[in-house]
């Protein structure tokens, strides 16, 4: 095994990196409800109204609104 080449972290930088931690975990809870409540309140995706039907052959593109 190889030793450690660094010192051991000090009480105040495990206690910093906790911190740290607790308070991108509340973050991430708190975007995680604000993201569920707008899709709560979009409801389900509505499907298109209308399909275009684009047909390309080199560098043109012929778009068919007949349908």
């Amino acid at each position: 095994m190889t030793a450690r080449t660094t010192a051991r972290p000090t009480g105040f930088r495990r206690f910093e990196r906790w911190l740290v931690g607790l308070a991108f975990a509340i973050l991430a809870y708190v975007l995680e409800k604000v993201v569920l409540r707008s899709v709560r309140k979009k409801g389900a995706a509505q499907p298109a109204d209308e399909v275009t039907t684009m047909i390309s052959k080199g560098g043109e593109v012929d778009v068919d609104l007949d349908t």
